[in-house]
Parts: structure tokens; C-alpha cells; sequence
């Protein structure tokens, strides 16, 4: 296949080019490729991003299909312009060992759309009282651990969990989030929380755990990668560790760096998300965070539901947003647009970098590289409308926002996996 004319985002520059795919490498960027007879696609005005990683998904298979699984997701995921996603162990049964994390390589396999990378639990059944088998599932295929929807309270075991990864070369993604601080709190504590009479959860709910694994990382020489962060607070503890030359990474997500905690005051349960979206002051941390690298990576957290799980009272909805159909949308309209990034940065933080923290083929567009590609028209404006999501999960506040950025092709080895 040769895709010709397309804006090339490089590592370091933009530049018009055509480039030759064979056997699922890209064997040339270059202007004018001579024609071959092979497939030809014009993007003419058009971007090509190297295909996008999402480091951060819940795809809910097994156990809860009725959320979400993995064939929706992963079809939800190449419309938002994924070649590759890494999905969370908060399954059942819960991603603990290297049966579960084999029959996700499976299903992935046999829905063949988007690479799906499993990310295995830190403690068996995500409780927090065991290590779970975490050389057996990196064996199976997992590419790190979590128990991303509770930290792990006993400090010691997390240690110890740092230190058997470190030796086995696979990272923690670190939930931070102390309950006995967040004590039934629902949203960000704050003037809005008050207004709207629902219970909020303070910054030190994230904060603490957040300059806890920070400590060990530093004591440990070992990696540490910190999940969804929402707090200025926290953006500054990750820039100070970084200065001082501890291994810590970082991501936030596009509910962090678009609105704020106003959004609340309506209660839609749809802006129920954990971490909650927090104020200005929050929100400007994390748009200088990601401009000063600071915050590595941008992720969904997608955290599809069923209409049912957010169709109640405010308190007792589920907490998550779908958003693996917008996300891309949001870093176009948010910070491209807004002059925060430029498209190479938006590629660092959405390929390139998940690639590099967690040891995986692409993320950047090069000769010999996989041919994993995101074709996108930056200019074309388009409205948010959950009926139209093809993941289960409609669950999002955002619906009516306006958004540039529409994927006009999803190439996953040099196969179109999904063509607007």
C-alpha cells in the first residue's frame, strides 16, 4: 500500500510525504514513491500520526459484557484512531494470573482490530493483601501490573511489589487514592462540591499516595508510573521528582486538562469520574504539565458502563467516562488548537511515550518501523453524540461539545482496520 500526500508527523517535524507499507513495515517516507501497483490511498490534507497507544482502558471482558467487551471496545477503539491499548485487570475474575491474562490475548487474536495489550493486577484480586503471580503473567503476555481502581493501602506490600517488577523488567501503574481521605466522597472537594450538597474527595486523597510511591521509586532505584493525575499538587510532587532524577512517569486524561469541577453542579452522573475533575487551578496545572513534560502521557481511562450503572442518584452511580471515541477529539480541539501542544508533542504523549514506558513496537513513524498508522482531519469539525458510539459505553458528559479531529483511517500492520 502506498498512502500518498499526508501531512507525516514525525518525531520532530511535520512534512508532506507518501509512505510505502509492505508486509506490515513501512519500508518508505518519501515525496513522490514511484507507483507499484500495490493499493494507493490519497490523504491529501490529511495528518498521519504513528498509530495511537492507549495505555490506560477498561475493555470489562471478562465478567461484565454487559458494560463492555472486548470486541466493542476494540472496534470503539480503532474509530478513535487506537492501534494499540492496554486494558486494566479490574475484570472477573480479576486479572491475576496468566490463564486470564492468556484468554485476553486470545480474544484479541480472534477479534483481530486493534493490538490489546492485558495489564495484569499487582495483588491477587486486586485486595491488597497478596502478591499476585506477576512472573507468570508477564510470561503470558502482560506488560505491567495494576490494581488500578484501588492503591494498594500496605505500603510494604507495594514495595515489595516495585522491587519483584524491577526485577523482571515490567512497571506498576500506580492508582493513587487513599480511601480512608476519601471517606464516601463523590466529587472534587471544593465550592462546587458545597453548592451541589454531594461529598467531596480533597486533593490529599491522590496526593499522598502519589508522594508515597514517589518515595519508594527513590528508595528502590526502581520505575514507577503514576495513573490519571488531576491535582496541581501532584503535577508539582512528579516535577520535583523528576528534577531530582527519581524514575517516576505520569499521565492525565482529557477530563482533566478541558473543564472543571462546575460541570458537577447539574448532576449528571456522567461527570462521576475517579479521580474526580477538580477546579482551574487543576486543570492549568496539568495544560503545563504536559507542555513542560511533566506528565508523559495522555490516556483515556475509559471506563465504559451500562446505562443502568449511572441511570440513579448521584452518590450511588459508577464512576468512569467512555471516552476512547473522543479523546483524540479533545487533544486536537484542547491543545492544538489552543496553541498548548504542537501535533509532534500530541504524538509524543499519545504514541510515542506509552511505547517507550511499557516496551512496545511503534509509537513513531520510521523506515524499517511497524506500520501502525492514525489518519486524521485536523480541520473538520464534528459534535459529540453518545447514540452514535459504537462502545457499549455511552457514558459520557461531553455530549453536544464541538471537537476537531476526525480519524479518517485506522491502520493497525499495515492492515486498515477501520475507514471512516
Amino acid at each position: 500500500m502506498i498512502i500518498r500526500n499526508g501531512q507525516v508527523v514525525l518525531r520532530n517535524s511535520v512534512e508532506q510525504a507518501d509512505i510505502l507499507v509492505e508486509n506490515g513495515k513501512i519500508v518508505k517516507v518519501a515525496r513522490n514513491i514511484p507507483a507499484n501497483g500495490d493499493k494507493e490511498i490519497d490523504v491529501k490534507g490529511k495528518y498521519i500520526f504513528p498509530g495511537l497507544i492507549d495505555m490506560h482502558v477498561h475493555l470489562r471482558e471478562p465478567g461484565f459484557e454487559r458494560k463492555e467487551d472486548i470486541e466493542s471496545g476494540a472496534k470503539a477503539a480503532v474509530k478513535g484512531g487506537f492501534t494499540q491499548i492496554c486494558c486494566m485487570p479490574n475484570t472477573n475474575p480479576v486479572t491475576d494470573n496468566k490463564v486470564v491474562v492468556s484468554y485476553i490475548k486470545n480474544r484479541a487474536k480472534e477479534v483481530n482490530l486493534c493490538k490489546i495489550h492485558p495489564i495484569g493486577a499487582i495483588t491477587k484480586g486486586s485486595k491488597g493483601e497478596e502478591m499476585a503471580a506477576i512472573a507468570g503473567m508477564k510470561k503470558a503476555g502482560a506488560v505491567a501490573i495494576s490494581d488500578d481502581g484501588v492503591a494498594v493501602k500496605n505500603a510494604r506490600l507495594m514495595r515489595l511489589a516495585m522491587e519483584y517488577a524491577k526485577g523482571f523488567d515490567i512497571k506498576c501503574l500506580c492508582h493513587c487514592e487513599d480511601k480512608d481521605l476519601v471517606d464516601g466522597g463523590v466529587v472534587h472537594e471544593g465550592l462546587s462540591s458545597t453548592i451541589a450538597g454531594l461529598k467531596g474527595i480533597p486533593r490529599a486523597a491522590e496526593d499522598t499516595i502519589i508522594a508515597r510511591e514517589i518515595c519508594l521509586a527513590e528508595t528502590l532505584d526502581a520505575p514507577v508510573h503514576i495513573c490519571h493525575v488531576s491535582t496541581y499538587s501532584g503535577v508539582r510532587m512528579i516535577r520535583d521528582a523528576k528534577r531530582a532524577g527519581i524514575k517516576v512517569t505520569a499521565e492525565t486524561c482529557p477530563h482533566y486538562f478541558s473543564v472543571t469541577d462546575e460541570i458537577i453542579r447539574g448532576y449528571d452522573t456522567n461527570t462521576k469520574v475517579n479521580p474526580p475533575i477538580r477546579e482551574e487551578v487543576d486543570k492549568q496545572a496539568i495544560l503545563q504539565g504536559l507542555k513542560d513534560g511533566t506528565l508523559d502521557c495522555i490516556v483515556t481511562d475509559h471506563a465504559p458502563h451500562h446505562a443502568d450503572d449511572k441511570n440513579v442518584e448521584y452518590d450511588l452511580a459508577a464512576f468512569g467516562i467512555s471516552g476512547i471515541e473522543t479523546s483524540l477529539g479533545f487533544a486536537i480541539t484542547y491543545l492544538y488548537k489552543a496553541g498548548v501542544l504542537t501535533l509532534n508533542e500530541i504524538a509524543e504523549k499519545m504514541s510515542y511515550n506509552p511505547a517507550q514506558i511499557l516496551g512496545l513496537e511503534g509509537g513513531e513513524i520510521k523506515e524499517g518501523g511497524v506500520a501502525d498508522l492514525t489518519i486524521a482531519d485536523l480541520d473538520e469539525e464534528w459534535v459529540v453524540d453518545s447514540s452514535k458510539f459504537v462502545s457499549k459505553g455511552k457514558n459520557t458528559p461531553f455530549n453536544g461539545y464541538k471537537l476537531y479531529g476526525v480519524v479518517k483511517y485506522t491502520i493497525v500492520d499495515g492492515e486498515i482496520k477501520y475507514e471512516a
